[in-house]
């Protein structure tokens, strides 16, 4: 199996809400709204993907200046294909997008809060951040 990553700006809604169903994500998220999912997609500064072949199986979506921070506001991959470091690989490419000089900063789900603390993340109060390099 070889994984593409990628950043898709145009990401279409229908496609978003999919992975987000298939994430469980969908449960935290206005998944049965498609406007305001496209909306969301519009609105954000770096959408990366991750697929298997033609298949969405993650995607990361975050706003940031490109300069001293960046929210990843969206993390989801397809349960199906979770741990197999798809999804830090998509916080590393979000990260690589917002430039070395951006703060990454997340809100974590209550059952993925170990899942940062593993891949390296400095855990700060109510959020998880990975401090810039520059």
């Amino acid at each position: 199996m070889t994984i593409a990553y990628a950043a898709e700006p145009h990401l279409s809604a229908h496609e978003f809400q999919s992975i987000l169903v298939a994430s469980t994500l969908a449960a935290r998220r206005p998944a049965d709204d498609l406007s305001r999912l496209d909306q969301m997609l519009r609105g954000a500064d770096i959408i990366v993907t991750a697929r298997d072949g033609e298949r969405l199986i993650g995607v990361s979506r975050a706003i940031t200046d490109f300069a001293y921070c960046c929210y990843l506001s969206d993390l989801a991959v397809d349960a199906a294909y979770q741990h197999q470091g798809i999804g830090k690989r998509l916080i590393a490419e979000t990260h690589r997008a917002a430039g070395e000089g951006a703060t990454l900063i997340l809100l974590a789900a209550p059952a993925a809060e170990g899942y940062y603390e593993k891949i390296g993340m400095t855990h700060m109060p109510k959020c998880w951040a990975l401090p810039r390099k520059a």
